[in-house]
């Protein structure tokens, strides 16, 4: 694929990524735009000083429904994941890619499954802790303990310093 240049590019629904929706929302089935993924990867070489190294250059848009930690709700994340990654034999290759790429060791059979390095960018890229944009206008930001007092009520533990600046 590196020797021909090739190039490939597709569009299918995420829930077809096993690993990947374990970490999702549930869709409604007419919702045309969440839980798809589009992509574009291509193979070629890129110059490297005097040589030249296999690469794959992968660009990925999904819709990824999510629930919001602080809502509890269902959003759409929008994203779009750009990689560039150096295809490599052996370990011991990865100190000759420049550091912008991302080292891919290929398995000994070379064969790569394109759905699989999407699902790992995809999955790389969702939030540890998925929060909606502008989700937090709604929610009490301080909670106060029952029976407490108020700021007013309570002893103001800096009030005895103040007294002997005073003196």
């Amino acid at each position: 694929m590196v020797a021909a240049q090739r190039s490939f590019e597709g569009e299918f629904p995420l829930r077809k990524m096993k690993r990947l929706a374990g970490l999702l929302a549930p869709v409604a089935s007419d919702d045309a735009v969440a839980g798809r993924c589009r992509f574009r990867l291509s193979f070629r070489r890129a110059p490297l000083g005097n040589s030249s190294y296999p690469q794959l250059s992968m660009e990925v848009d999904a819709a990824l429904p999510l629930v919001c930690q602080r809502t509890l709700e269902t959003f759409v994340l929008p994203l779009r994941v750009e990689q560039r990654l150096g295809l490599i034999r052996h370990e011991s290759e990865e100190a000759g890619l420049p550091p912008e790429v991302e080292p891919l060791l290929v398995p000994e059979d070379a064969q790569l499954r394109l759905i699989n390095l999407v699902e790992d960018e995809l999955i790389l890229a969702v939030p540890v802790v998925p929060m909606s944009p502008g989700g937090a206008e709604d929610i009490e930001t301080e909670w106060p303990a029952e029976g407490s007092e108020s700021a007013e009520d309570r002893p103001n533990p800096f009030a005895e310093l103040a007294k002997l600046k005073q003196r």
